[in-house]
């Protein structure tokens, strides 16, 4: 797995203020959307695209469009659709598909419980959004879950991520056999012994939405 950290002070800015505990969550979710656009934007230098010709009001000029079938973005829920509008921003015609993905918090094993996807993704190019890499197990049983149906192209964004996430992604995926590629952006130091990120900015589903009692 290839592992880029977005390295641009607009991005370290707005994640130093996410990180803040007195932010609010409509400050939150409208930085979660800002900063996803800037990530999107590092996460597609490998879009597919494809050659056209285009008629300009002076000459013909060669230019590229997206190849068809579009990319699949797929949130994972419920804190991954706090990303979704700013990946949109930048691919608005790309399709969008659904994984409800919640971790068991004795075991931090993920279970899948609600997925809205095309049975068949034969050579589909797909992007995941999960706002934390923590313990890894709900990305990577996402990953997994979109090979199997025959993707073979793997993107997946996040806000933050910790060693042993990506530590745990590269051992449970080191057969996978297709390009995986993780845009984050901070690699943080560890995880707590409660599998919350450190320093982290603590979850960002609660901080995105508030707690449902």
């Amino acid at each position: 797995m290839q592992v880029h950290v977005a390295d641009h002070p607009l991005i370290s800015h707005k994640l130093t203020l996410l990180r803040d505990e007195t932010t609010d969550s409509p400050t939150f979710r409208r930085l979660v959307d800002e900063l996803v656009t800037l990530l999107t934007y590092e996460a597609t230098r490998d879009v597919r695209v494809q050659e056209v010709d285009v008629k300009t009001p002076v000459a013909m000029a060669k230019g590229v469009r997206l190849t068809d079938p579009r990319p699949l973005v797929v949130p994972i829920l419920r804190a991954g659709l706090g990303m979704l509008e700013g990946m949109q921003r930048l691919l608005p015609t790309a399709e969008v598909g659904f994984l409800g993905m919640v971790r068991n918090e004795e075991t931090f094993e993920a279970v899948t419980y609600a997925e809205r996807l095309p049975d068949d993704l034969t050579g589909r190019q797909c992007y995941v959004l999960d706002p934390m890499l923590a313990t890894g197990g709900s990305l990577a049983a996402a990953i997994d879950f979109l090979v199997k149906r025959g993707a073979n192209h793997i993107t997946a964004i996040t806000l933050l991520a910790a060693p042993e996430g990506i530590a745990r992604i590269e051992a449970d995926l080191a057969d996978v056999g297709v390009p995986v590629t993780l845009v984050t952006a901070a690699l943080d130091e560890k995880l707590n012994e409660l599998g919350y990120i450190v320093p982290g900015l603590g979850d960002a589903g609660d901080r995105l939405y508030g707690v449902a009692d």
